[in-house]
């Protein structure tokens, strides 16, 4: 392969990307597991369709593209309920981040069996101004020490 030859998908991929693509949501927040979120899923009743609220932590995220879904976990009178949902679908009207958590693992199949206060997860507070100013500060200061250093 010394010269460089054009790499083409076949048609059919081509196509199926393209379906795939246009399917795909942007208005889709970066969720990760461990974060606690806040779903409004369209729920049909007879020939009525309302909006159900479902608040959790997302437990895992699995699949690609359009197929991509996460499990979200909460508890209800005691009981655990998880419920699978696509992230794409048009069945979810919105999702909102209530709080993100410091996990170290990908899936926290561990939560099923903890409860009260062993369930929580530590939480990752967002940097103030003043925090961001004062780190913004300090990676100049070291620039300039390490530009200094390089001079002589």
């Amino acid at each position: 392969m010394a010269d460089k030859e054009a790499v083409t998908k076949p048609a059919g991929r081509a196509l199926l990307d393209a379906v795939e693509s246009a399917q795909l949501r942007k208005d889709i927040p970066d969720i990760q597991p461990g974060d606690t979120v806040r779903l409004q899923v369209r729920v049909v009743e007879g020939a009525r369709e309302r909006l159900q609220p479902f608040e959790g932590v997302v437990m895992r995220l699995r699949g690609g593209s359009v197929n991509r879904n996460f499990t979200v976990r909460r508890i209800t009178n005691g009981v655990g309920v998880e419920r699978t949902f696509l992230l794409h679908s048009p069945r979810i009207e919105k999702i909102d981040i209530v709080r993100r958590a410091r996990v170290r693992r990908k899936q926290l199949y561990y939560l099923r069996g903890l409860t009260g206060k062993a369930a929580r997860l530590k939480e990752v507070r967002p940097m103030t101004s003043q925090q961001m100013a004062a780190k913004e500060a300090k990676e100049a200061a070291r620039a300039t020490q390490h530009a200094e250093a390089a001079e002589e």
